[in-house]
């Protein structure tokens, strides 16, 4: 993808506010699949030093968004779970939404998170309902 089209995605994800007042950045994105990550800052982190759940959910949710809506109708989230398995070790966090299936009117995403050193934080499958 060229990095027009991509600035474009970009300038539509940032009215996503949550995500992006809180520095989800979307790197990547193909048919089915983008790629987004934010710099863990002190606010990500929770009272134990390391970074809170609901910052990493919240990355997952926006990358599964990206992926499943950048060139298609809104879906939108019907369920999510999330499986944290390891704590984040680097600077950055890693999002990957991979589509898994897609029909007429439901879809469903794995979405994994790393850290920028290849540590696994958590494994995210999300359903959408299509409103197009």
């Amino acid at each position: 993808m060229d990095e027009q089209k991509l600035e474009q995605i970009q300038k539509i994800f940032s009215n996503d506010r949550f995500a992006t007042d809180n520095g989800a950045v979307i790197e990547q994105v193909e048919e089915g699949y983008a790629k987004c990550w934010l710099e863990i800052q002190p606010h990500h982190l929770n009272a134990a030093g390391t970074v809170m759940g609901g910052a990493i959910f919240t990355l997952a949710d926006f990358a599964f968004a990206v992926a499943s809506n950048w060139n298609k109708p809104l879906h939108v989230s019907t369920t999510s779970q999330i499986t944290y398995l390891g704590v984040a070790r680097g600077t950055r966090l890693i999002a990957e939404a991979r589509k898994v299936k897609e029909g007429r009117s439901t879809c469903y995403y794995l979405v994994e998170v790393k850290d920028d050193l290849g540590n696994e934080v958590a494994h995210v499958t999300a359903s959408g309902f299509s409103k197009g």
